[in-house]
């Protein structure tokens, strides 16, 4: 399963992992443009498939991954790549928009589908580099917009967000292996035009999803799990990405708000 897969890395992880003989539930808002990938995997002899998945609202989170574990199949790899970055709003539940889909929808998602994932499944969170921004997380801001609003430090604690909850999952979990990334600098549209003359020379999005097929599909790593990766390679995230105790604040904050008991993160 990936997240966001109608464009940019997503499209081209979906792609990859299709040709690698993965059966793809590509995981959109959009089934139209989604739809789209869809047809170029099967065209190149892969398979696929659509599943409706809004990250922005926590109840369509919890219902495509519900319908998933409906079906009655096993998940070998979760790709949690869908994001949002320098926009202003916030989730249909009042979250921060950049914690609340990039971080929020998919503890939602990954929780509900633990009933599916094999052992062995791994599970795969596309963070940043941007992640190093952020020193800590405003839980009281995260959870309600308030005060002098900078976009880019609030996509950076998403980022610290996501590195955090694969660590924990990892700890809570030790039966899957999880993995947070860093894709690199990719020529994709979640920035805005405006900034895209600040940022330098652009990765293609098939050169920056490399590493997030690398980390779901290597053999090399089948037996390693909570590390952060780049370039294919293990790397050293920032102190802050390493508090345990920030992630485990984290996690029991996501369960509450998520409605979960912590007595159903065991599987």
């Amino acid at each position: 399963m990936v997240t966001g897969p109608s464009s940019g890395i997503g499209k081209a992880t979906a792609i990859e992992m299709a040709r690698r003989g993965y059966h793809i539930v590509a995981a959109g808002r959009s089934e139209e443009r989604t739809m789209q990938v869809i047809d170029v995997i099967r065209q190149d002899g892969g398979s696929a498939e659509f599943l409706h998945l809004d990250l922005a609202s926590l109840e369509s989170s919890a219902h495509a991954a519900m319908a998933f574990v409906d079906s009655g199949r096993d998940l070998d790899v979760l790709i949690n790549n869908a994001g949002v970055g320098t926009v202003w709003g916030a989730t249909e539940d009042g979250f921060e928009i950049h914690f609340g889909v990039n971080h929020l929808g998919h503890f939602m998602l990954t929780h509900q589908l633990g009933a599916s994932f094999r052992p062995g499944a791994r599970i795969v969170v596309v963070s940043s580099e941007a992640h190093r921004r952020a020193q800590g997380i405003d839980f009281d801001k995260v959870r309600k917009r308030t005060g002098p609003f900078d976009v880019l430090a609030a996509y950076g604690v998403s980022k610290l967000a996501n590195i955090l909850f694969a660590r924990r999952l990892a700890a809570l979990q030790p039966q899957w292996r999880t993995y947070s990334l860093h894709p690199g600098m990719a020529d994709t549209n979640i920035f805005p035009a405006m900034l895209r003359p600040f940022l330098g020379e652009l990765t293609p999005a098939d050169e920056a999803a490399q590493t997030s097929v690398w980390c779901a599909s290597s053999p090399e790593l089948a037996d390693q799990t909570g590390r952060y990766y780049s370039d294919m390679r293990a790397r050293e995230p920032s102190s802050a990405a390493q508090d345990d105790e920030l992630a485990a604040e984290l996690w029991l904050r996501s369960e509450e708000w998520c409605g979960i008991s912590s007595d159903a993160t065991d599987h």
